[in-house]
Formats: C-alpha cells, sequence, structure tokens
C-alpha cells in the first residue's frame, strides 16, 4: 500500500494542543569535512516542496567551477517541531 502525502504535505499542518506545529527547516552548509559549517538553519517552511525549491536553488553555483571544496553548498530540508510564535513560517 502506498501512502499518498501530496496532499498532506502541500498544506499548513494542524497544530498540536500546545500551539506547537510540524514545519521543514532549511539547513545549509557550506564546506566538505572539518571544514563543512552551518550558514543558516532558521528558515521554516509549511511545505516540503518550498523548503526544497530554496534548498536546490540556494546550493548552486554560478559563474565557476568548484576550485575549492571550501565554497561547495549543500542543503538539507529536516522536519521540526516549532512554536509558531517563536519563528517565521515561510
Amino acid at each position: 500500500m502506498c501512502l499518498n502525502l501530496n496532499n498532506r504535505l502541500d498544506r499548513p499542518h494542524n497544530r498540536y494542543s500546545n500551539g506547537m506545529v510540524h514545519v521543514f527547516v532549511l539547513m545549509l552548509y557550506i564546506g566538505v569535512g572539518n571544514e563543512r559549517t552551518l550558514a543558516s538553519g532558521d528558515m521554516y517552511f509549511h511545505s516540503v516542496h518550498d523548503c526544497n525549491y530554496f534548498a536546490e536553488h540556494l546550493s548552486k553555483r554560478y559563474g565557476y567551477r568548484i576550485a575549492n571544496e571550501k565554497d561547495l553548498g549543500v542543503a538539507y530540508c529536516v522536519p521540526r517541531l516549532v512554536d509558531p510564535k517563536k519563528v517565521t513560517i515561510y
């Protein structure tokens, strides 16, 4: 049996009784190995599709080949439970 999550992932999620909601946080890392650092981890999205759109575009590089691994960008969308009163959710 295949579970169809398309409709569920595109609409704002129901709140828990304590007001918390599940969202997707965009985690953008720059560099490789020990040089890898978190450049951004504070963009929250209701939709995994919106999060993946920004992850795709933020990890691209234009105008030159990556000559230095410190310039490599990797982005992930990670589910999180957050308080919408404390963070901005796109």
